[in-house]
């Protein structure tokens, strides 16, 4: 999937849920340069909290106040990520993030977690061709997703939800709901009135 797009374009196609070329030098170089502050990040001394949250400013598209973010925590481009004020991801985070992910203010996720918005093609010669898009994710505020869940391209997890640990979220969750299991089901409502 050869073209001649600028790398302005290229990432516009790439961020909007366009088709583009996975396999484009200039993207990979984006991503070699990411993985090493990943590798800086994750390296880090534990105790050298300034340093790592430098890290993670200069990388991320917007953090918030009062993060924890423990190591290990790994994503693709780091720049398509939002986190909100005082989230909370325990360790062995992965986002790849080809499109926008979000994660609003007061959210906790559990350790070995996954978001994903790369999408390949189902027919291999497509696939084999490194062509693939991005559907982007969004979670609410006050959100709290269980240990091991895995979150697909396109989902959008409202405000208030839970999501049960091991579950695979193939399709969004409403707001104020405690969704389990793969694939993810609403199983009650939550009264988050108080809040």
């Amino acid at each position: 999937m050869m073209n001649n797009d600028t790398l302005e374009t290229k990432w516009s196609k790439m961020i909007n849920g366009e088709l583009y070329d996975a396999s484009d030098a200039e993207l990979l170089q984006r991503l070699s340069e990411n993985r090493v502050r990943m590798f800086e990040f994750n390296n880090a001394h534990p105790s050298d909290t300034d340093k790592q949250l430098k890290i993670l400013r200069d990388t991320l598209g917007h953090l918030g106040e009062n993060p924890v973010i423990n190591q290990p925590f790994r994503c693709d481009y780091g720049c398509n990520i939002s986190i909100g004020d005082n989230v909370i991801i325990n360790f062995n985070m992965t986002i790849l993030d080809e499109a926008l992910v979000s994660i609003g203010d007061n959210t906790f996720i559990g350790p070995n977690c996954s978001i994903y918005t790369a999408c390949h093609p189902i027919k291999a010669k497509e696939r084999n061709a490194m062509i693939e898009w991005a559907e982007p994710v969004s979670i609410g505020k006050n959100v709290w997703i269980g240990g091991s869940t895995t979150i697909l391209p396109g989902v959008t997890i409202g405000d208030g939800a839970v999501i049960g640990a091991g579950s695979v979220v193939a399709k969004s969750i409403p707001a104020d709901s405690v969704a389990v299991g793969n694939p993810c089901k609403v199983i009650k409502s939550i009264d988050n009135s108080d809040l």
